[in-house]
């Protein structure tokens, strides 16, 4: 690799670190190529890109940023980045359940707003709720009130007709 391709893909790392939520940095010593295929597959699916990078490379991308001296320690051997760009949780959660059924897969570490996490902080992370579920969980706040306020004013008018129903059986009883 000349300088001109390492200096573009150096600005292709900053680039992709710039803009992520999150990503989870893999070692994927021992793994065939069809299940590091299977596992770019399952990335695909939750949106998450997949890279093999090369670790000097992602620490001259990074070496601006104020973790980098916390990733060192992380970045040796063969190393893959997880990006995601959304979902913060999306690339930990995918990894997680890939490493369950190949134990060849390791976790290194992830980065999450700034801060790099461990191995059990990638735990930590896969098991907080996913984009989709918080705005269903906030849409569902917003609507509450909303709801209770339909359910009260639906309620004195069918009561009323309940009371009135109750009074024209007792006077036809009578």
């Amino acid at each position: 690799m000349d300088r001109a391709q390492k200096t573009q893909e150096i600005n292709e790392l900053r680039e992709r670190f710039d803009r992520m939520a999150s990503a989870v940095v893999t070692d994927f010593r021992g793994m065939d190529v069809e299940t590091l295929n299977s596992l770019r597959n399952k990335f695909r699916e939750a949106s998450v890109e997949y890279k093999v990078v090369k670790n000097t490379l992602v620490k001259k991308a990074l070496a601006d940023k104020d973790f980098i001296g916390k990733l060192d320690g992380f970045l040796h051997g063969p190393s893959a980045v997880a990006w995601s760009y959304e979902d913060p949780a999306a690339a930990a959660k995918v990894a997680i359940k890939f490493v369950k059924d190949h134990k060849k897969l390791a976790l290194k570490c992830a980065i999450v707003d700034g801060k790099v996490l461990d191995e059990r902080g990638v735990e930590s992370l896969s098991k907080l709720p996913g984009k989709n579920e918080l705005r269903g969980k906030l849409l569902a706040t917003f609507l509450a009130p909303a709801t209770e306020f339909v359910r009260l004013m639906a309620a004195a008018p069918t009561n009323f007709l309940y009371v009135m129903q109750a009074r024209k059986r007792n006077l036809e009883e009578q």
